[in-house]
């Protein structure tokens, strides 16, 4: 019995995908109305939607630990025992740096930079690019308003809007350059693998020589921005040294003129007195000289940590002015608004067109 239930169930499925069929055949006129209308929409959104060329810059950042050992070495030759750092970590690691270039800070450092489109005879700053990047006409639409109302109340305002390298204050942005900041941040992005270290950092703009521009800015001024971060401890720690290093270099001289000028005035030592006094001027020389020289091994090494402190990244893949435009995916378009009107046109035959049905039969019911 249940074999022959099994089979009459199959039969059935059978039955209702073939009716299912049947009825989508019968309204193919309808699927051709529908792949033609999304065959225009998709062509007038894809072309209706800037070219974007992406730059893309992969960075290995030189590791940590080969630095540490370097450092050992050099503290071991100078007498000064094992420093080696072991494990530790670096409070700023390449794993910051997709948050970096998501910053404030970073993107105001290229606010003011200048570049140089394609189509262009003089250079411009960035922030004045950003306002001759096109957008899609669907965007003038949207934004209409906000510009009428803006237009609007910068009638009634006292205040006029600087254009060019005007100062800005990173804690009162105004509306424009808050938009122009989150618009250079939204054109950078940074992927680092975890494992190998291995940094990409991409850039998209609609002009392919300022992406290549700005691409090789981001990567050296994001070099500058994590060797500044490392480097500013062991450089404050080095002018410290340095500081105490002039000084007991200072105390020694001066322990040494005294010792030299009361031989000179004492050549014969007869006197217990005068012997007792030349060996006290002759121990603080010596004790000033060891702290002297003390003092010269720490400045040696705290140079030497402001040397290991700065990070190495080796430039895998450099900057260069890309030849094809990273976008639109003009048949991706095409092919999602042709999948959309299939799938919709197939359910409002097979669902919709019945619900519609039984709607209206139920309002014409009530009235």
């Amino acid at each position: 019995m249940t074999e022959l239930t099994q089979e009459k169930r199959a039969e059935e499925q059978e039955i209702d995908l073939l009716e299912l069929a049947r009825k989508l055949w019968r309204k193919r006129i309808w699927f051709y109305k529908a792949v033609g209308i999304a065959v225009v929409l998709g062509l007038i959104v894809g072309f209706s939607i800037p070219r974007t060329y992406s730059v893309t810059v992969i960075l290995a950042p030189e590791s940590v630990r080969t630095s540490s050992s370097r450092l050992a070495s050099a503290a071991a030759m100078l007498g000064l025992g094992n420093l080696s750092t072991g494990n530790e970590v670096d409070a700023l690691n390449i794993t910051l740096f997709p948050d970096i270039l998501a910053s404030n800070p970073f993107a105001l450092e290229l606010y003011n930079m200048p570049v140089t489109p394609e189509d262009a005879e003089q250079p411009l700053l960035l922030n004045e690019y950003m306002d001759k990047q096109r957008q899609p006409w669907w965007g003038y639409i949207l934004g209409l308003p906000g510009r009428m109302i803006g237009g609007v109340m910068s009638l009634f305002s006292d205040e006029k809007e600087e254009s060019g390298e005007r100062t800005i204050d990173p804690f009162r942005l105004t509306k424009i350059e808050a938009g122009k900041l989150k618009g250079i941040k939204g054109a950078m992005t940074a992927t680092v693998d975890k494992k190998t270290g291995i940094t990409t950092v991409t850039v998209t703009f609609q002009d392919p020589v300022v992406a290549a521009c700005v691409a090789d800015s981001v990567v050296r001024k994001l070099q500058d921005y994590v060797t500044d971060y490392r480097t500013r401890k062991a450089t404050e720690d080095c002018a410290y040294w340095e500081k105490l290093y002039k000084e007991r270099q200072q105390e020694y001289y001066e322990a040494q003129q005294r010792y030299a000028a009361y031989m000179d005035e004492n050549k014969s030592l007869y006197t217990q007195k005068s012997k007792m006094e030349a060996e006290r001027l002759q121990n603080d020389m010596t004790l000033a000289y060891q702290v002297y020289n003390q003092m010269a091994q720490q400045l040696q090494l705290a140079r030497g940590k402001v040397q290991e402190a700065k990070p190495v990244f080796a430039v895998v893949e450099p900057a260069t002015v890309p030849l094809q435009p990273a976008g639109p995916g003009k048949k991706m378009i095409l092919i999602a608004f042709v999948f959309l009107a299939l799938v919709g046109t197939a359910g409002w035959v097979l669902f919709g067109e019945e619900l519609w049905k039984q709607l209206k039969e139920k309002n014409s019911s009530c009235s």
